[in-house]
């Protein structure tokens, strides 16, 4: 970025104007007791039973740590114990994505149905056990335009799932990539592309040049059995328990169960670019589509009117993208009824933080911990949580 772009972007933000040489100096990583007792606050004002951190410091985690149980039996909640990585698997997903554009086998703006052209009448029971029904799309020829970078990019005008839809009917709400709309179903579409006509097993693909190489040996797009010896249950908001759903179906939008130590190992090698070339790494992590709603969900809100948009706020892919005090970073969040995560990184320095929470009353602490160990980074968290965020 030009420093004449630099400075524009700290005065919309209401930043100094300083150049990166004398940008705000990185705040300290704390220590590891200082972490656990930052993690002990969070637990006692929150209530949360389980809760998992990492750190990562100069592209290197330097401190990863389970903290409380894993089950309302009271057993131990460790570094190793498998904990559902919700929409942190998009990312994942992502990265793997932009392994194939690095292979020569995936093109980001070449549109889906190139490739899948009949997509609309595939539909059986068994297709629907893996995907979606897209009949409903053959009415409208904009199906025709998505492409791989919409799909990672959340703007293929989806809803998030499609039994949100009336009726379940999947149906596109505005023009493929123009506006930022959340949605898993986008996808799901290109998780089918590479699947059905490509015949790529996404499960083994990510095990294989994903999990394998990063050393993230208690990951998976499924659920393995070997996994219930130490896996982790949830609470619910109001402190319920929930089972550990063992998933047996690879959704690249959400299944993913993993650890604390290989989530560490992820973070760690996507801030530092390992495993992609510098061109996709720096195209995954670039902004490329300005987010223009005050919070994620609903996903079909207004847009803000263009002079109290957050100009930094952008979708990467597989990532959100922003620019604070620290300079530029990413993030990404994953949640269901029992589980709070969030991975937030900062490019300068290659400093992370990955909070994986197997109680969803973790998520009203994860602003000022990731403000503890990273000071202010200006990560959207208002964004991320709407009318539920906790600063």
């Amino acid at each position: 970025m030009t420093t004449r772009l630099l400075a524009a972007l700290a005065a919309a933000l209401g930043l100094s104007a300083a150049l990166p040489a004398a940008a705000q100096t990185p705040h300290p990583t704390p220590t590891g007791p200082e972490v656990d007792a930052a993690v002990a606050r969070l637990m006692q004002q929150t209530g949360a039973r389980g809760v998992a951190v990492a750190v990562i410091d100069q592209g290197r985690p330097v401190h990863v740590k389970a903290y409380g149980q894993r089950n309302e039996a009271g057993d131990p909640l460790t570094t190793d114990t498998i904990m559902y990585g919700a929409s942190l698997t998009k990312t994942v997903f992502g990265y793997a994505v932009m392994q194939l554009v690095d292979e020569g086998v995936v093109n980001l703006d070449r549109p889906i149905a190139e490739i899948a052209p009949d997509l609309p009448s595939t539909f059986t029971p068994q297709f629907a056990n893996f995907y979606s029904d897209y009949r409903n799309l053959a009415e409208d020829p904009r199906w025709r335009t998505i492409t791989p970078r919409h799909s990672l990019t959340h703007s293929t005008g989806f809803a998030n799932f499609y039994w949100l839809e009336p009726e379940e009917k999947l149906r596109i709400h505005f023009d493929p990539g123009t506006r930022f709309a959340y949605s898993g179903e986008g996808l799901t579409m290109l998780q089918y592309m590479l699947e059905g006509p490509l015949g790529i097993n996404m499960g083994d693909r990510t095990r294989d040049h994903v999990f394998a190489p990063l050393g993230m040996t208690n990951t998976s797009l499924i659920w393995r059995p070997e996994f219930a010896q130490n896996m982790a249950d949830g609470w619910k908001e109001d402190g319920s328990p929930e089972p550990h759903d063992e998933r047996s179906k690879v959704r690249v939008a959400g299944s993913m169960d993993t650890t604390i130590t290989d989530m560490s190992r992820f973070a760690a090698a996507l801030v530092r670019g390992d495993g992609l070339s510098p061109a996709s790494h720096a195209e995954m992590l670039r902004p490329q589509l300005p987010i223009t709603t005050p919070s994620q969900f609903p996903t079909f809100q207004d847009e803000l009117p263009p002079a109290q948009r957050r100009p930094d706020l952008q979708a990467g892919l597989g990532v959100v993208t922003f620019t604070g005090p620290q300079g530029p970073g990413f993030f990404k969040g994953g949640h269901n009824d029992s589980t709070g995560n969030t991975m937030v990184c900062l490019e300068r320095g290659q400093r992370c933080v990955v909070i994986l929470g197997n109680d969803v009353r973790a998520e009203d602490g994860f602003a000022p911990l990731v403000r503890f160990i990273l000071g202010d980074t200006g990560v959207p968290f208002d964004w991320e949580y709407g009318a539920n965020y906790r600063p």
